[in-house]
């Protein structure tokens, strides 16, 4: 006798449930689906942004797979916005909350709708770790899907990305290139589909659930626009059936040492700030015990492997062609810095995926030998000090300097500092700090990626040192320090800076801290402070008073 799939949607087989049969009968569900496991498709497909724009027909595809693998699949909508769209303004706020909205709309659905299992798609740098959070928190089996990396943008016989705009603001006001190139560079960065080609948050965290056994092996590299993309969506719905037939659920594959073997490939590739973030947040839902100290125990013994930009030159397009993120995989696993033993939605180990896995192409050099290495150890560091007793995350991909030591330049908003950026008032030596942006404070943690490339366009990257209580794109690079906690609309350190205060930062020492100030005046400072009145309605009002530390991933159910 064929085994019962059904988890939850069984509670229609009930006569009492016979309204709620002939609404979904109306949705095209016969006698003979009622006896199959509901399998929802959630797809964040949207026009706003070309990171999502093609998952529509994605969707299709993993309702095809589940459909013929025996679910019966149904499509729902969450939400997405732009990172790189909302950049700079206002609209940055509402970037990290859209992370908290996705992942409570699809855990609805799925427990509102009695789903069996999931397939979650997602695109933009929010919709990842949404989708996995919900994932973690909706407790049914379930397959997380990426839609893919953008093919890089070409002018002049140069490859261009969206941070290459970014940075190109920097250049036209330090007068290195007109207005003419700039609109060059404008108009051909982002040529389609797919998130941002490189390194940047969304292939990151796409790369860490693949390393966590979330994702099919080799999904995470695979182009958004490739036919192996579509195949791994149709993939993905036929594993979720295959996934109820063997009672795996997400909490046996998001183990402690599913997480190690995701900080790690991070570290290796060179991944995002937001990663720590992130996985905090994850690690959270499943119930796992994930700290800042576990990302730099593993960063001291992770080496930078990877040419890859923002750092780098190359893109995850080309990583793909030489063997991808499984690559990468089979080569940290066989020289020993992951765990093989961990489960994955095959229902095989790591090890035993990576037994089919493809080497690297011979004579690439993307990614490095263990002997030569972009760092010996990992580029993402938590620094803590008097400037941050709860840390802050630090990404030292390509930056030479070791220790900077320099006066305090203080900002309240971002606003006011890149105006003084492009006014010239910010000098080499200087810190520039931006605070009362940090998860509460502004509410939402924005990115810094607009000021923090202008920087690096007029060539100030690695000699004005730029910290805030907010966050940075995965695009960002350069001498940056983020997440500083405890922020300081709670009455963080950072809060109590002055103008010209001594700011050292240094990142052997993984410490930031205040020169020149006591304790005891940081304490009378304190008493002169009064926060700023937070947000009281909306959705940034919710998350504003809700949000929990960005040293605890920013969540909002940290009760």
């Amino acid at each position: 006798m064929k085994k019962d799939l059904r988890i939850n949607s069984k509670v229609f087989e009930d006569s009492k449930r016979a309204p709620n049969r002939a609404m979904l009968r109306a949705v095209g569900v016969t006698d003979e689906d009622f006896k199959k496991p509901m399998i929802g498709i959630a797809s964040t497909w949207s026009e706003v942004t070309p990171c999502n724009i093609h998952i529509k027909d994605l969707a299709e595809r993993s309702k095809k797979g589940a459909r013929d693998a025996g679910g019966f699949p149904m499509i729902f909508n969450t939400i997405t916005v732009s990172d790189g769209i909302s950049m700079g303004t206002k609209g940055m706020k509402y970037s990290l909350p859209s992370r908290d909205l996705i992942s409570d709309s699809i855990e609805t659905v799925v427990g509102a709708e009695n789903l069996d299992g999931l397939v979650a798609i997602g695109g933009c740098d929010k919709n990842i770790p949404g989708c996995m959070m919900a994932i973690a928190n909706a407790e049914v089996p379930a397959v997380f899907v990426y839609g893919g990396t953008i093919s890089p943008g070409f002018h002049d016989g140069e490859k261009l990305d969206i941070v290459s705009v970014f940075e190109g603001v920097g250049q036209n006001n330090a007068g290195k290139i007109d207005d003419q190139q700039l609109r060059n560079i404008e108009c051909n960065a982002c040529p389609g589909a797919g998130s941002c080609g490189g390194m940047y948050t969304a292939n990151t965290m796409s790369s860490a659930v693949e390393a966590m056994g979330m994702s099919l092996p080799g999904s995470s590299s695979n182009p958004a626009t490739s036919e192996d993309k579509a195949a791994d969506c149709e993939a993905a719905g036929e594993a979720v059936y295959h996934l109820l037939e063997k009672g795996i659920y997400p909490k046996d594959i998001m183990t402690k040492e599913a997480f190690e073997n995701a900080i790690t490939v991070v570290m290796a590739l060179g991944g995002s700030t937001n990663a720590i973030l992130h996985l905090m947040a994850i690690a959270h839902a499943i119930e796992v015990d994930l700290t800042m100290d576990d990302f730099n125990r593993i960063q001291k013994k992770t080496p930078h492997i990877a040419d890859l930009k923002p750092s780098g030159k190359y893109v995850m397009e080309d990583l793909h062609r030489v063997g991808g993120v499984q690559a990468v995989l089979k080569l940290l696993y066989e020289n020993g810095y992951i765990h093989g033993d961990c489960l994955t939605v095959t229902g095989k180990t790591v090890a035993e995926n990576l037994e089919e896995a493809p080497s690297l192409t011979e004579g690439q050099d993307i990614i490095t030998s263990f002997d030569e290495p972009k760092r010996a150890d990992g580029p993402l560091v938590v620094l803590k000090g008097s400037l941050a007793p709860n840390g802050a995350v630090a990404k030292l991909s390509g930056v030479k300097v070791k220790k900077h030591t320099g006066p305090a330049r203080v900002f309240d908003s971002e606003e006011e500092a890149t105006e003084a950026v492009m006014n010239d008032e910010i000098k080499e030596g200087d810190v520039l700090v931006i605070r009362y942006i940090g998860p509460k404070g502004s509410p939402g943690m924005p990115e810094m990626l607009s000021v923090s490339g202008i920087l690096v366009g007029k060539g100030l990257g690695e000699s004005v040192a730029l910290m805030t209580d907010g966050r940075f794109s995965g695009g960002t690079h350069g001498l940056v320090i983020g997440h500083v906690a405890p922020e300081a609309q709670v009455g963080g350190p950072i809060g109590l800076l002055q103008e010209g205060d001594t700011v050292t930062i240094d990142t052997i020492a993984q410490t930031i801290s205040i020169d020149d100030v006591t304790d005891e005046e940081l304490e009378e400072r304190r008493k002169d402070w009064v926060a700023p009145p937070m947000y009281t309605k909306g959705v940034l009002g919710k998350y504003a008073h809700n949000v929990s530390c960005a040293s605890k991933g920013a969540v909002t159910d940290d009760f």
